[in-house]
C-alpha cells in the first residue's frame, strides 16, 4: 500500500474543491462529508485498493490549510514504475469539476481489471514485437552467410507470411475455448520455435522454422487487439490498442538492438533467434494474471443457453470486406517499406550494422508519441479522420525518405514514423469492433490473412521492381499508390465507431450483454 501525505496553503474560496470527489484517473464516491472534512473510494479506477481523507483548518491570516492523506495500491502490474511519479504529480493537485484527465491517462478511468489486464497484454505484446521484427531486421545478415539475394529474399518474406493459413485455424479457436488459452499457447510456443532458426543451414530451414514461428505469433497479435477491445471501456479501446502497439514497438527496439553484434562475425545473428526461450518461463508466471475475457464467458453462458445464438452471431460479409480491402491495400506498401528498409540501408545508402541500429532506433522511437496521441484522438475525434490524416502523412513521408540521402532521410523517417503511427490505433481497433464476439476471433484471423496476402504481393512486386526501376525507393514509389487508395476508402466506406459499446456495433451481443 502507498501512502502519500499533502498539505497545502489555499484561498478560502478555493478550498472546498478539495471536498469534491475526483473525477480523473479515478471516479471516487464519498463515504463521509462535512464543510470541513470529507473520506472517498474509488468508485472506478486503476486500484486495488484506494482512500482518501481530507481535512480544512483555518490560519491565522485568512488562508485554508488542506490536509490530504492518499492511500492506494495501484492495479497496474510490471509497469507501475512508470506511472508512479506521473499518479504522485498529478494527486497532490486539486478536484477538477467536471474532471480533467492528464496527458499520460487514458481518456475514461479504467477499474482495476482492465488496468491489470492492459498491463499483461503489454508484456505479451513486447514478446509479439520481438518475435515478428526478427525475420526483417536479421534476414539480411542470414542471406549474406547463404549467398541469397534480394530477390531471394522477398521470395522467403512471402512464403513465410504464407504461414498466417495456419494462424487462421488456430485463432479460430479462440472463438471456441477462449481467448486466454489459446494466447498462452501460441506465445510460447511461437518462442520455442522460433530459437530453431538459431540452427538453420540455409534459406529452407530458416523459412520453415519462421513460417510456424510466425503464424503463431500472428494469433497472439490479433488475440492481444481481441482481448483489448473485450476488456476495455468503449471510450479507450484505441487508447488500449495504441499502449499495446507502443509497448510492441518497444519489443520490436529490442530486437534491433541485435544489429549492433550481428555484422561482427558470420553467423552472429543466429544469437538474436535464441532469445526468446529467455520469455518462456515469464509468460507462463505472468499468464496467471490475466482472466478469460467477460464478453467472452458471457457469450459462453447464451451458446449454453440459448439455441438460437448460432443462427443469431454471423459475421457481417459487408464490413468484412470493407475492412479487408483495407487491410490488402494498407499491407501492400506497409510490408516492404518494413522488410526491406535494412537492405536498403545496407545496399544503397552504405550502412553499417551499427548504423542501421542506430537510425532505426533514432528514427522510430518518435513514433511511440503518434501511437498515444493518435489513440487519444482516435477515442476523442473519431477513427476515420485521424487515421486518414496518418496514413497520407506517414506514406508521404515514407516514400521521401526512401528517395533521400544524408539528413533529409532521417528527418523524413522521423516524420514518417510519427505521422503514420497516428493511424495504427485507428486502423487496428476496426477488426475487434465491428464482429460479435463468437465469430471475432475467427473474423480477423481471416483478415489477417488478407493482411498477409497483400504484405507478400507487396513484397514480390517491390523486389521484383527493385531490379528493373533504379532502386527500392523507386519502387516503394511506385507501390504508394495503394495507400492513397486506402485514404478513400476509410473516408468514405469506413463507420464511425468511437465511444460505442461492442453490443451497439454488433447488435447479436445484445441479447446477453457483458456482466
Amino acid at each position: 500500500m502507498t501512502r502519500l501525505e499533502h498539505r497545502h496553503r489555499v484561498p478560502i474560496d478555493s478550498a472546498t474543491t478539495w471536498l469534491a470527489p475526483r473525477n480523473d484517473v479515478v471516479i471516487e464516491r464519498a463515504i463521509e462529508t462535512t464543510n470541513s472534512t470529507a473520506t472517498f473510494e474509488a468508485h472506478v479506477g486503476p486500484f486495488h485498493n484506494w482512500h482518501r481523507e481530507v481535512v480544512l483548518t483555518s490560519d491565522s491570516d485568512g488562508h485554508m490549510i488542506v490536509d490530504e492523506i492518499v492511500d492506494y495500491r495501484l492495479a497496474v502490474p510490471f509497469w507501475g514504475v512508470l506511472f508512479r511519479p506521473a499518479l504522485r504529480h498529478h494527486l497532490r493537485r486539486a478536484p477538477r469539476p467536471g474532471g480533467h484527465q492528464p496527458w499520460w491517462a487514458p481518456p475514461e478511468a479504467l477499474d482495476a481489471r482492465a488496468a491489470t489486464v492492459l498491463s499483461v497484454l503489454c508484456v505479451f505484446a513486447v514478446i509479439s514485437g520481438y518475435l515478428g521484427t526478427l525475420i526483417t531486421q536479421t534476414l539480411t545478415y542470414a542471406a549474406d552467410q547463404f549467398g541469397a539475394g534480394t530477390g531471394e529474399q522477398g521470395t522467403l518474406l512471402a512464403i513465410v507470411r504464407v504461414g498466417v493459413l495456419l494462424s487462421l485455424g488456430i485463432v479460430a479457436m479462440a472463438d471456441t475455448h477462449g481467448r486466454r488459452r489459446v494466447l498462452v499457447t501460441c506465445l510460447v510456443g511461437s518462442c520455442a520455435i522460433t530459437a530453431l532458426g538459431a540452427a538453420s543451414t540455409g534459406m529452407i530451414w530458416l523459412g520453415t522454422s519462421q513460417t510456424f514461428a510466425r503464424a503463431l505469433s500472428t494469433v497472439v497479435v490479433i488475440l492481444i487487439a481481441v482481448v483489448a477491445a473485450e476488456e476495455m471501456p468503449a471510450g479507450t479501446r484505441a487508447f488500449a490498442v495504441s499502449v499495446v502497439t507502443m509497448t510492441a514497438a518497444l519489443g520490436a527496439g529490442m530486437c534491433v538492438l541485435n544489429l549492433l553484434y550481428v555484422d561482427s562475425a558470420l553467423g552472429a545473428w543466429r544469437i538474436a533467434y535464441l532469445v526468446p526461450l529467455l520469455a518462456i518461463y515469464p509468460c507462463l508466471r505472468i499468464a496467471r494474471r490475466l482472466p478469460e475475457t467477460k464478453r467472452f464467458e458471457s457469450r459462453r453462458l447464451r451458446k449454453a443457453t440459448d439455441n438460437s445464438a448460432r443462427v443469431t452471431d454471423r459475421i457481417n460479409w459487408h464490413r468484412f470486406a470493407m475492412l479487408a480491402i483495407g487491410a490488402f491495400l494498407w499491407s501492400l506498401f506497409l510490408a516492404p517499406a518494413a522488410q526491406f528498409l535494412n537492405e536498403f540501408l545496407r545496399t544503397e545508402r552504405g550502412f553499417s550494422g551499427i548504423l542501421i541500429a542506430v537510425f532505426v532506433l533514432a528514427t522510430n522511437t518518435p513514433g511511440g508519441i503518434g501511437i498515444v496521441v493518435g489513440g487519444k484522438l482516435a477515442d476523442k475525434h473519431g477513427r476515420r479522420i485521424i487515421g486518414a490524416i496518418g496514413i497520407a502523412g506517414g506514406v508521404l513521408f515514407t516514400v521521401i525518405s526512401y528517395l533521400s540521402w544524408g539528413w533529409p532521410l532521417w528527418l523524413a523517417s522521423v516524420a514518417a514514423a510519427v505521422i503514420g503511427a497516428i493511424a495504427i490505433p485507428a486502423l487496428a481497433v476496426y477488426g475487434p469492433e465491428l464482429f460479435p464476439t463468437s465469430q471475432r476471433g475467427t473474423a480477423n484471423g481471416g483478415l489477417q490473412v488478407v493482411a498477409v496476402a497483400g504484405s507478400s504481393l507487396g513484397l514480390l512486386i517491390v523486389g521484383w521492381l527493385a531490379d528493373r526501376v533504379g532502386g527500392i525507393g523507386q519502387a516503394m514509389a511506385i507501390v504508394a499508390i495503394a495507400p492513397a487508395l486506402l485514404v478513400l476508402v476509410v473516408m468514405f466506406w469506413f463507420p464511425e465507431t468511437a465511444r460505442r459499446e461492442l453490443e451497439d456495433l454488433n447488435p447479436a451481443d445484445r441479447a446477453h450483454p457483458a456482466q
